[in-house]
Parts: C-alpha cells; sequence; structure tokens
C-alpha cells in the first residue's frame, strides 16, 4: 500500500500552490487536534501547526518516498514540536498560572458537558508524556496500534504498554465521573 500523500507532496515540492492548500487542509484538523491535546492551549496548537508546515515546506523537495509515510512523520514533528514547548514550559517558573480565555459553550448550554469535558482534559494532561502520547495517537487520533508506535519510535508492545498505563490512570482519574459524583 502506498503512502496516500505522495503525489500531494511531489507537487508541493514542485511548488504548486494548489498542492500546498490542499495539503494545509488535509492536516491541519488533526495537527491541531494532536496538538491541542498534547499542550491543553488552542494558541499553542496552532503555533505548533504552523512550525510543522514550515517543515515540511522545507523538507518537501528532499522527501524520499518509501522511506517513511508522509503522516507518520508529520505527526512525529508535531509530537516533537509539543515536547519542546513542554520542556520550556517546566523551565519557566510562573508566578500565577496563565490566564486562559474558556471558549467552551455558554452556561445555558450544558454544563455537565463543559465540566465532564475540562476534567478528563486535565487527567489528561495529568498523564505521564508518553501515556499522553500513546492515548492522544489511539483516541484522538485515531491511529491503528502499528502506527501509534511507529510515530512514537517505538514497538507496539510498548505503545500499547503506555496505552493501557495511560487507561487506567485516567480511568481511576474519572471514577466520580463513572459513579455520578462530581466533587472536584
Amino acid at each position: 500500500m502506498g503512502d496516500p500523500d505522495e503525489e500531494l507532496l511531489s507537487r508541493v515540492a514542485s511548488g504548486d500552490p494548489a498542492a500546498a492548500r490542499a495539503l494545509v487542509a488535509r492536516k491541519l484538523p488533526r495537527l491541531l487536534s494532536l496538538a491541542g491535546r498534547m499542550l491543553g492551549d488552542g494558541a499553542e496548537a496552532e503555533d505548533v501547526a504552523q512550525d510543522a508546515f514550515l517543515r515540511v515546506w522545507k523538507q518537501a523537495p528532499t522527501w524520499r518516498p518509501g522511506a517513511a509515510r508522509f503522516d507518520t512523520w508529520l505527526h512525529r514533528v508535531a509530537l516533537n514540536l509539543c515536547y519542546d514547548r513542554l520542556r520550556r514550559r517546566r523551565e519557566l517558573a510562573y508566578a500565577e498560572p496563565p490566564e486562559q480565555t474558556d471558549e467552551g459553550p455558554g452556561p445555558d448550554r450544558g454544563l455537565q458537558a463543559l465540566d465532564a469535558g475540562r476534567r478528563v482534559a486535565q487527567a489528561l494532561q495529568a498523564l505521564p508524556d508518553r501515556q499522553r502520547e500513546a492515548i492522544v495517537l489511539c483516541h484522538y487520533q485515531e491511529l491503528g496500534n502499528i502506527e501509534a508506535a511507529a510515530v512514537m519510535g517505538v514497538s507496539v508492545e510498548a505503545m500499547e504498554s503506555l496505552l493501557g498505563r495511560g487507561r487506567r490512570a485516567l480511568r481511576v482519574a474519572l471514577i466520580d465521573m463513572k459513579e455520578g459524583r462530581h466533587d472536584s
């Protein structure tokens, strides 16, 4: 099975602006989703996606078809950019947490759903980086175990172990939600 992005990437490499727009349209939603879930910040997710596409434009002329699937490479680039940002966050000592705007639905549109979404996002952010990466790739990016393992650069068994530990940690962190309590 060939790489479904190979022809489009070849056109990008030759400077075709329509191909560049098509590639962005095809890949941007998933990159934003991946980075948003890894970083918990929409603005940073947009920056990561922009940086990832800059790398695509730089690498397109030297891309070797068959060396790796383009989608796998792009996910790895985005994850590396996310990890760079997470490392920088740890290096900065905040006097106060940064202010964040709540862009969720208004109070009249499902406070419980909003609360549940926040709780899941917080629990996801609390996971160790590699466990969060496995959860995001498999559950939110909908990659199969083999492809997720390739993106992570680990064996399928190691990825499944990370995924299992991450799921268990989320289950423990969110147990009261299953029981119908929301004592956060």
